[in-house]
């Protein structure tokens, strides 16, 4: 049940997030499902992939966020570089997940 719930807030706050990134962007309003689209693909894996490390190897917990974000930026860039009109997909995508790392980091 923490799992799902860790899960469920994670994915809430991120798209929250970035979808109001995404605005300050000046992303269109009708790309912001993209937005929504690819956080819901590579938001869930992260975070499952996250908790994984940490459980399996903590040693390597830090190489695994750094290597799960990246994957996940790389694969929003991905998608938004081919379904939206976003202005600089590759620099939003890292923008905006960076933006979402530093505030779980917070939080």
């Amino acid at each position: 049940m923490a799992l799902f719930l860790s899960l469920a807030v994670s994915l809430g706050l991120t798209l929250a997030l970035e979808l109001a990134f995404a605005l300050i962007w000046r992303v269109e309003r009708s790309d912001l499902p993209a937005v929504a689209l690819a956080n819901l693909l590579t938001n869930p894996v992260v975070v499952l992939c996250h908790h994984g490390a940490a459980w399996y190897c903590p040693q390597y917990l830090l190489a695994a966020t750094l290597v799960l974000e990246l994957w996940a930026a790389g694969t929003e860039g991905v998608i938004y570089r081919r379904r939206s009109q976003i202005a600089r997909p590759w620099t939003f995508s890292l923008c905006a997940n960076l933006l979402s790392y530093c505030a779980g980091l917070f939080i």
